[in-house]
């Protein structure tokens, strides 16, 4: 099995800008020179500070420490050259300049082990995405498939927000959810939900049967964590919204259960369609507070369509002027594309409305039903 391997450290792969490694060496250069020509009585010692300290901003304690014994170093040749190193004025910034070198390497020290925890975090979420979030399929059956996933924590890169495609005898079913919260509870929840949504899928359930199954699931779960904690909380505090998709190889149709989830969008010939269905579902995890059958609902979904599937933090995403993503006006302008091209324009006009950064995780998951010769 091929192994995880955790990334160098800062230092050690030596990521540091290399060209910002001139400027504390030509400041050092720059006041020998200076002092040189200056007189006596003119001390630019105190600038020789400024070297290992903006080394500290940006190197390792290592090359820190070099540019601090470097800066002492030059102090005492510029000490014997104008008058004597024992002069009581250069002492006294000799030992200025070596205590504050040793403060800004431990500085140093302590900047690049705090990027090397950080480090781990992004690589540890990376591979706790790569396992709760498997990659979906480029193709299931007649269907092209793309996915996007936008995490708003950036340290993060995996919040809440959920999708999985499962392949079962002549269809495709294809789940989006959002897991109310944040965080390593959120990240649980989701992979409950998905873990459930895969079992299920194996046993070639019935789609309203499967999301009844699914709420029993999430519902379960939710009560064992509870009781394990301790802490009473009440279970109408966090749900799952998800829309849970049966998508047929032969016929020119979807199949929908919507459980409190955004209404997906079909693009079709230059057009958007909203799927609204008629009897939405609760969310996951609330089906005890009102009755629900999951009732799944029919759509047309022929060949060339688009189906996107998004969570709310898309529509959600605000602007400068605090004014809402309008998402089915933005893709009924973009004509007509495939689920790649459509994903990455509607990635990077999202992030350029929301100034580059989204105030929720996003995920989105764009289908295209292939003509029957593809």
């Amino acid at each position: 099995m091929r192994s995880l391997r955790f990334p160098y450290s800062l230092e050690q792969s030596g990521r540091y800008p290399k060209a910002l490694m001139a400027v504390p060496f030509a400041l050092i250069i720059a006041v020998v020179v200076v002092a040189l020509l200056t007189p006596p009585a003119v001390h630019l010692g105190p600038f020789l500070v400024a070297a290992p300290a903006m080394t500290a901003s940006f190197a390792g304690p290592r090359m820190t420490a070099l540019v601090g014994a470097l800066a002492i170093a030059t102090e005492a040749f510029v000490a014997t050259t104008r008058t004597s190193i024992t002069d009581l004025n250069h002492t006294y910034q000799l030992a200025a300049l070596f205590l504050i070198s040793v403060f800004v390497t431990f500085f140093a020290h302590l900047r690049v082990r705090h990027e090397d925890e950080m480090t781990h975090l992004r690589w540890v979420a990376r591979a706790v995405q790569q396992v709760v979030m498997r990659p979906l399929p480029e193709r299931s059956g007649p269907l092209r498939i793309a996915s996007v996933y936008l995490a708003a924590e950036e340290e993060a890169q995996l919040g809440g927000d959920l999708y999985a495609v499962a392949r079962t005898p002549g269809k495709t079913r294809v789940i989006i959810g959002d897991v109310r919260g944040k965080g390593l509870d959120a990240i649980g929840e989701a992979a409950g939900v998905l873990g459930v949504f895969r079992a299920l899928a194996h046993q070639d359930r019935e789609l309203s049967e499967a999301v009844g199954l699914l709420e029993a699931g999430v519902a379960a779960d939710r009560s064992d964590a509870g009781e394990s904690r301790g802490d009473g909380e009440d279970s109408g505090e966090a749900f799952v919204t998800a829309a849970v998709l049966d998508i047929p190889d032969a016929a020119q149709e979807l199949h929908l259960v919507s459980c409190g989830h955004p209404q997906p969008l079909v693009l079709r010939a230059g057009r958007v369609h909203t799927l609204a269905v008629r009897e939405p579902a609760p969310p996951l995890g609330l089906g005890h507070l009102l009755r629900s059958t999951f009732a799944a609902e029919t759509f047309t979904f022929g060949a060339g369509d688009v189906l996107l599937l998004y969570t709310d933090g898309v529509i959600e995403a605000r602007d400068s002027a605090g004014r809402f993503y309008p998402l089915s006006d933005r893709i009924a302008s973009w004509g007509t594309q495939g689920p790649e091209a459509l994903l990455e324009r509607l990635r990077a006009d999202l992030l350029r409305h929301a100034g580059g950064r989204l105030g929720d995780d996003a995920a989105m998951v764009a289908v295209e039903r292939l003509p029957a010769a593809d």
